[in-house]
């Protein structure tokens, strides 16, 4: 494929003619894609903080004990508080179709309770105990920031083993001193810490950072908790929708219990999909607002370059007769009034992109540098899929704005162009 340089260089002389004019043409364009850029960034960003800060398994369900009952069923009387046990678990996994896993969780100083207190050396505090399991970390949305979290053998055990908080750490020990082998007492019983965890909202979840996860049957026996489990965790088997088994299991444990179905709230339930959906639906909502946004000042600075070209048509006018009196055909008259348009879109639009992405970098390495407790924002960027879209966006508007103007040049008559003024 040959460049014709010649060309190219009429062009830009034609452009550079009029420094001012194009570069306020090309300035609509610059902002139009700069701020496309950065606001899917931004909204980017902000997505990464949220769901960053969201539980790893976003299907989920809790289900505990609500109120006591207020209806009379089935000859039970009212007044009854329904107690979660191990053969419920049973139950569930055997007679309600979709469910994939359930775990029981029992806590010591949550919910209104006193927090026990826990010991190590001189230094004490109190600090919420709660049961956990194998591989739920990413249930309880933190990450392990030193040694280990859980295991099979932690839990089908019952060690006593524990995984701190990082506030719990820094009250119990000394700065730089590890605390992975420790041994601490909570209410008298010896733990051996295993590992210290951070909570994913950071700063922003400040009770997460002070808990201890131990094992949910050892809190069970060493707590005296043995008779009921505080609340379950229901995962549904893959393809189930969380939403749709949340009702059976509610309607399962009714019937179990002999409460009636109009006795509302003597089970309660929180439905995580839910509300993941919802987040997803206005992080969605935000992406599009963005898109609208910034395409419509594309447009408007395309606009922009097709009325600019249309003058550049008039003021040459003449030129171009002469062209076409000494052979040119339509066909080059248009791809040159084409090309200039394409040229003022194409490297305005590359420049606010490439602006907006190097914004996007200096703040994501400002937010790094400052520790990376950024709560509800994190590493704001623009996927590359988008930015290819954006410049897809960029080339088609600005062939759009060069139609009216390149059909306008390729019907100009030689003779009247000739005579022209």
């Amino acid at each position: 494929m040959i460049i014709d340089t010649d060309k190219w260089r009429e062009i830009l002389f034609t452009l550079g003619q009029h420094k001012l004019r194009t570069g306020l043409t090309a300035f609509g364009v610059f902002w139009g894609i700069f701020m496309l850029t950065v606001l899917l960034g931004a909204g980017k960003g902000l997505e990464n903080g949220v769901k960053g800060g969201f539980h790893s398994v976003p299907n989920m369900i809790w289900m505990w004990s609500g109120g006591a009952t207020q209806i009379p069923y089935q000859g039970m009387p009212t007044g009854r508080i329904i107690t979660l046990k191990q053969e419920d678990i049973d139950a569930l996994m055997t007679s309600v179709a979709g469910v994939g896993l359930v775990k029981g969780q029992n806590s010591v100083g949550m919910w209104g309770g006193s927090a026990p207190v826990i010991v190590y050396g001189t230094e004490s505090g109190a600090f919420p105990v709660q049961g956990s399991h194998e591989g739920f970390a990413g249930v309880h949305s933190i990450d392990i920031a030193q040694g280990r979290y859980l295991n099979e053998l932690d839990t089908g055990q019952r060690r006593k083993v524990a995984v701190i908080g990082e506030r719990v750490r820094e009250v119990l020990f000394a700065p730089g001193e590890n605390p992975i082998g420790a041994d601490v007492q909570i209410n008298g019983i010896s733990f051996l810490v295993i590992g210290v965890f951070k909570s994913r909202m950071g700063s922003n979840d400040p009770g997460e950072q002070e808990k201890v996860y131990i094992p949910n049957e050892t809190l069970r026996q060493a707590f005296n908790q043995q008779g009921w489990i505080g609340s379950f965790i229901i995962q549904p088997s893959p393809g189930v929708s969380a939403a749709k088994i949340e009702s059976d299991i509610i309607n399962f444990m009714y019937e179990r219990h002999k409460v009636s179905p109009k006795d509302i709230g003597v089970l309660r339930s929180y439905n995580l999909q839910r509300e993941f959906e919802k987040i997803e639906g206005l992080f969605f909502a935000i992406k599009a607002f963005s898109w609208v946004v910034a395409v419509g000042t594309i447009l408007a600075g395309a606009i922009g370059v097709g009325n600019i070209m249309l003058i550049v048509v008039k003021e040459r006018t003449r030129e171009i007769g002469v062209r076409k009196a000494l052979g040119a055909t339509p066909s080059s008259i248009v791809t040159m009034i084409v090309q200039e348009s394409i040229l003022i879109t194409a490297v305005a639009g590359y420049a606010g992109l490439v602006v907006g992405v190097f914004l996007l970098e200096g703040i994501a390495s400002v937010l790094e540098a400052a520790g990376g407790d950024t709560g509800m924002f994190k590493s704001p960027e623009i996927d590359f899929a988008n930015a290819l879209i954006a410049v897809g966006v960029l080339i088609f508007s600005g062939f759009l704005a060069s139609l009216l103007p390149a059909a306008k040049a390729a019907s100009v008559n030689p003779i009247l162009a000739l005579q022209d003024e």
